[in-house]
C-alpha cells in the first residue's frame, strides 16, 4: 500500500478520510487484509477520477468503498460457508488504551460480538445498517450509495436492526469495570481455580472458537459455566506455568491475549454485563493472529 502512504492528509482527501473508510470496510468484511485491499482499489479509482468535478470527495469515496465491500463480501460468502468450524472476525488489538489507535477504535462500535451478529446479514443489508446505525448517514445518502430507493433502504435497516436486537442484549460497561473483571478471571485461570472461574461466568455463558481448521478449536459452542470453566481449567492443568494471559483492547473493548510457551496462541474478545462474563470469542486461527504477533514481537 505504498502509493496510499505517499501523500499526506493535507494534500489528499483520501488520506484524511482513510481511517473512516477503513472502518467501513473492516466492519463490512471482518478482516484487515480484505479491508486494506478494498482501500487500495478505492485509492486507485480515486487517483484515476476527475476529482475536481466531485461535489463531495467524502460521499464519492464512501460510496466506492461501500460498493467494493459489498462485492467482496458476496465473493467471500462461499469461502466462509466452507470454513472449518466457526468463522470469527480478525481481531484488532491495541495493547495500550492511551494510544491514538485505541482511541480511534473506541469511537464507534466494532466489537467482536457485534461483528459476529452482522455476519448473519446479507451484504447490502449489512451496508445499509452500518451506514445508518454506526456512521449516521441519512437515508437519501444511503440510497444513493447503494443504488436503491429510500424506502428499500429504510426496510433493510429495519430488518437488520430487528435481527441484531434478537441476537441478544448489548451491554455498555465502563472499561475500568470490564478490565477489573478480566483481571479477576485471569487470576483464576493462572491458578487453575475452577470454582473462581465458574463464579465469574454467567449461567448462559457461551464460548466460541475459531481455529480455521489449522489448529484445534471447539467446533460447537460451549455453553454454561461448568463447560467453559472446565476448558480454562484443563488448559492450566495440562500446561501450567507455560500459559500466560494479558489484558488488552480487542476490537475496542478489554479482552485477552493468551500465550503458550511465549508464543501467541489466541486473542479473546470477552462480553460482560459488568458483573459476570456472558460470552467469549476466541480466535486461534494463526492467519488471523499474524499481525498481532508481529506487533508484539519487539515488546518481548
Amino acid at each position: 500500500m505504498t502509493g496510499m502512504d505517499a501523500t499526506s492528509p493535507r494534500d489528499d482527501p483520501f488520506a484524511a478520510l482513510r481511517p473512516r473508510l477503513f472502518g467501513i470496510a473492516y466492519r463490512m468484511l471482518g478482516t484487515r487484509a480484505d479491508a486494506e485491499d478494498v482501500l487500495q482499489d478505492a485509492w486507485l479509482r480515486w487517483h484515476h477520477a476527475d476529482t475536481g468535478a466531485l461535489a463531495s470527495a467524502e460521499a464519492w469515496l464512501v460510496t466506492v468503498v461501500t460498493r467494493l465491500s459489498i462485492d467482496r463480501l458476496r465473493a467471500a460468502r462461499a469461502e466462509r460457508d466452507a470454513y472449518v468450524g466457526w468463522w470469527l472476525p480478525e481481531p484488532l488489538v491495541a495493547v495500550d488504551e492511551r494510544t491514538p489507535e485505541a482511541v480511534a477504535e473506541l469511537a464507534s462500535d466494532l466489537s467482536m460480538a457485534f461483528l459476529w451478529v452482522l455476519e448473519r446479514l446479507a451484504p447490502e443489508e449489512r451496508a445499509a445498517f452500518l451506514l445508518r446505525q454506526v456512521f449516521d448517514r441519512d437515508y437519501d445518502e444511503i440510497a444513493a450509495m447503494l443504488g436503491r430507493s429510500e424506502a428499500a433502504c429504510r426496510q433493510m435497516v429495519h430488518r437488520a436492526r430487528e435481527r441484531v436486537r434478537r441476537a441478544g442484549p448489548r451491554f455498555e460497561v465502563p472499561h475500568d469495570t470490564h478490565r477489573a473483571l478480566l483481571e479477576r478471571f485471569v487470576q483464576a485461570a493462572r491458578h487453575g481455580d475452577r470454582q473462581a472461574l465458574k463464579a465469574l461466568l454467567a449461567d448462559d455463558v457461551e464460548a466460541v472458537g475459531d481455529g480455521g481448521g489449522k489448529v484445534l478449536s471447539v467446533l460447537t459452542a460451549l455453553r454454561g459455566p461448568d463447560r467453559v470453566a472446565n476448558l480454562y481449567w484443563a488448559i492450566w492443568r495440562r500446561l501450567g506455568a507455560d500459559v500466560a494471559y494479558r489484558v488488552v483492547l480487542v476490537n475496542g473493548e478489554p479482552g485477552l491475549l493468551r500465550s503458550i510457551g511465549g508464543r501467541l496462541e489466541s486473542a479473546q474478545a470477552v462480553v460482560t454485563d459488568g458483573e459476570r462474563i456472558r460470552a467469549i470469542y476466541t480466535v486461534r486461527n494463526p492467519d488471523k493472529l499474524a499481525r498481532i504477533d508481529a506487533a508484539l514481537t519487539p515488546q518481548r
